[in-house]
């Protein structure tokens, strides 16, 4: 009897536990999605000016464009130490990556083959 009781109160820990991380993931992945709005929304406004500014063969023209799009915020991690950012836009079939950390926008360029 003992042992059953042992076998009961180990197995509701187990699932008083499994809900509580279940909890706690699902908030701190409702923290990380107001996070990335907000990062986004902050950056929005300057990635918007630099990829309109940028030097490019093909103009990239946010307002007055007929299609655009914001794909958003993205990362890549290139080494144990370092994290790559950037923000993409598109106008008209023309791609912007807005590197937030640089204030640098290319227009056409691959995320992935940036320095």
């Amino acid at each position: 009897m003992t042992f059953q009781r042992i076998v009961v109160a180990l197995l509701v820990l187990i699932v008083a536990g499994l809900g509580a991380v279940g909890y706690f993931e699902w908030r701190m992945a409702v923290q990380v999605r107001t996070l990335k709005a907000f990062v986004e929304g902050y950056v929005f406004n300057e990635a918007v000016m630099a990829c309109e500014q940028a030097k490019s063969s093909t103009p990239f023209k946010w307002n007055g464009g007929k299609s655009t799009s914001v794909i958003g915020l993205n990362s890549v991690k290139l080494d144990k130490y370092t994290v790559s950012a950037s923000y993409t836009l598109v106008a008209d079939s023309v791609y912007c990556d807005y590197d937030p950390i640089k204030r640098k926008a290319e227009i056409g360029s691959s995320f992935l083959e940036r320095e």
